[in-house]
C-alpha cells in the first residue's frame, strides 16, 4: 500500500470533492472518489505575500488574502512613484487570490506593488532583471 499526498494551491473558499485517477502501466485506468469533502474557509486576516519569483523576468505572481468582502486595488509603481499598471481594482469576495504580472515591456529595475483594501494599504518591493 502506498500513501499519496497532493496540495491544491490557489483555490477559492468553498467545499470541494476530489477523486483519484489511477493509471496502470498498460494504460488502463480507474477513478476513485475520495471519502470526504474538503472545506476551504475564508482567511482570518488581510495579507499580501512577497511576489514570486523575485527577482523575476518577465513575469511574477502576487498572492493576497482578504477576510471580508471589499474593494481591492492592486497596482504597480515605478521607482519614481508613477503608477504603471493596475492589476485589479474591483470589489472581491473574502478569500485567497493570486494575480500574475507580466513586465515584458518594462526595463530592468526596482518596482513596487501596492494593495489597498478597506482602508488598509501595504507596499512591497520587487526586482525585474532582464
Amino acid at each position: 500500500m502506498k500513501n499519496y499526498e497532493f496540495t491544491d494551491r490557489g483555490v477559492a473558499s468553498g467545499t470541494y470533492n476530489y477523486r483519484l485517477k489511477q493509471i496502470d502501466f498498460n494504460g488502463s485506468f480507474e477513478y476513485y472518489n475520495l471519502s470526504s469533502e474538503v472545506i476551504v474557509g475564508v482567511p482570518d486576516k488581510f495579507s499580501i505575500a512577497q511576489n514570486y519569483p523575485n527577482p523575476f523576468n518577465p513575469s511574477t505572481k502576487i498572492d493576497f488574502q482578504i477576510p471580508a468582502d471589499g474593494k481591492v486595488k492592486l497596482a504597480i509603481y515605478d521607482n519614481s512613484g508613477k503608477e504603471i499598471a493596475v492589476l485589479t481594482d474591483e470589489v472581491k469576495t473574502a478569500g485567497y487570490y493570486s494575480v500574475n504580472f507580466n513586465a515584458t515591456d518594462l526595463s530592468s529595475g526596482i518596482y513596487f506593488y501596492k494593495i489597498e483594501y478597506n482602508g488598509l494599504n501595504k507596499v512591497m518591493k520587487m526586482t525585474l532583471l532582464k
